[in-house]
């Protein structure tokens, strides 16, 4: 239970980018083979332009998404997230050739990059230690959300408007993203902010106590805040590139690394592709999607409830071992040819694996291991680390699906997360219960 109610209303309305990362990124699955039969493109030109030309936009908002965070602050940020989301849905459904469509799937991507590095950081700034993990979780189960509301709305929507069913499925993400801007225009800005990159005391302590009306616990965030910016010698435009953050430089890489590495977005951006392999029929597929993002958001909820009580180091146990069981299986599934019911319980086991373990933790942990200072610098490195893999990945999944049987593509990401569990155990920090600050300082 949140005490807090105005941290609490704040986070949520900014947790919305989430909502549209997840439908922004994920909706185009729906409309991934009308569009290639449409325009008749090769499979080379449909992967680059038309299935990762929004996660090359996302490789760009996520490193730079950084530079607007610190020079402008986290809400001018997520108030301009917010109108990229609106103008990539209106202009990706209104597109009339392929690279127009790819122009602002590129602009979708812009606004999903720089929601991931900015929200994260504005919901970690304004909570507190005890709640800071499930506020900024709620990052992930609106991303979560917004996965599953495009899977259903891609099946509703399939055969609604013809031949131009694929404009509607892309289109109606507007509505989620006027509500957003709405919504996000009335959150305070980040006190952190205010006192690291504006040197704004008074500002920073009149937005501590709306967000804390105790006065004595608002005062004593905002010493932890004076303390920890006197240890950096009030640096305003301090580099992440120095050999006193390699550690969390490293630790972000890796997480980043090994999310991609599972095969998460492989699998949610080409679930109605690989089901049919596994014997569904295309309608069977897409509803089969649906379960995928209900397993999602349901274990996303388990994520969310045990990440400021058992840890985040726990949490990637459990999500790493089931990482390793439902990959190995699926990829016996296929070699074996198992049942499409076979597979499709092994994926939705590999899914479930994902929500309890680094879709719960990933985005908290970028968050909370760098200093104020480089907080928005080195939450743009984690997530452009996150994202250049996911582009390269779905760039090339097309290609590898017509080349690879998928027996072998799954047993390669179980072997990835065989290391991941390595990593969980003997790198990862554990980071619950801690301040930003006392994590500053043990770092």
């Amino acid at each position: 239970m949140f005490q807090n109610k105005t941290i609490l209303r704040a986070a949520l309305a900014v947790a919305l980018a989430g909502f549209l990362f997840g439908f922004d990124t994920v909706v185009i699955s729906g409309a991934n083979e009308p569009i290639q039969r449409l325009w008749n493109t090769s499979s080379w030109f449909h992967g680059f332009f038309i299935m990762s030309m929004a996660l090359w936009g996302t490789v760009v908002g996520a490193i730079f998404g950084g530079v607007p965070c610190d020079r402008f602050g986290r809400k001018k940020t997520l108030i301009w997230i917010g109108v990229l989301f609106l103008v990539s849905a209106l202009g990706s459904a209104l597109a009339t050739d392929p690279y127009t469509f790819s122009f602002f799937r590129f602009v979708g991507g812009l606004g999903v990059g720089a929601s991931s590095v900015a929200a994260p950081i504005y919901i970690s700034e304004i909570s507190g230690s005890k709640e800071r993990g499930r506020l900024v979780a709620l990052y992930q189960f609106n991303l979560v959300l917004g996965i599953l509301i495009a899977f259903i709305s891609n099946y509703l929507l399939h055969g609604f408007g013809g031949e131009n069913d694929w404009r509607w499925m892309l289109g109606v993400e507007a509505l989620p993203a006027a509500l957003y801007l709405l919504l996000v225009i009335r959150v305070p800005l980040s006190p952190r902010w205010l006192y690291v990159h504006r040197g704004d005391e008074e500002a920073a302590k009149n937005v501590l106590l709306v967000l804390r009306p105790d006065a004595d616990a608002a005062r004593s965030v905002l010493d932890l805040i004076k303390a920890a910016d006197d240890r950096h010698q009030h640096q305003r435009n301090e580099k992440l590139w120095k050999t006193a953050y390699r550690t969390p430089i490293l630790l972000a890489f890796l997480i980043a690394f090994f999310n991609q590495v599972s095969g998460i977005n492989f699998v949610l951006y080409y679930a109605p592709l690989i089901l049919e392999q596994s014997g569904l029929a295309t309608s069977e597929s897409l509803f089969s999607s649906i379960a995928i993002g209900g397993i999602n958001l349901v274990f996303t909820f388990v994520g969310l409830a045990f990440i400021d009580r058992a840890g985040r180091k726990v949490l990637m146990y459990i999500g790493s071992i089931g990482y390793i069981m439902s990959l190995a299986l699926i990829s016996y599934g296929y070699y074996n040819d198992a049942s499409s019911t076979f597979i499709l319980i092994f994926i939705l086991m590999f899914i479930a694996s994902h929500a309890v373990g680094q879709g719960a933790v990933i985005w908290v942990f970028i968050s909370e291991i760098f200093p104020n200072q480089v907080r928005a610098k080195g939450q743009a490195w984690g997530v452009g680390t996150h994202w250049v893999m996911a582009a390269i990945i779905t760039l090339v999944g097309q290609p590898i699906i017509d080349a690879l049987p998928p027996g072998f593509i799954f047993a390669i990401f179980a072997g990835f997360m065989v290391l991941q569990l390595a990593f969980t155990h003997f790198m990862m920090p554990e980071t619950k219960g801690k301040s930003l600050e006392d994590l500053e300082a043990q770092a």
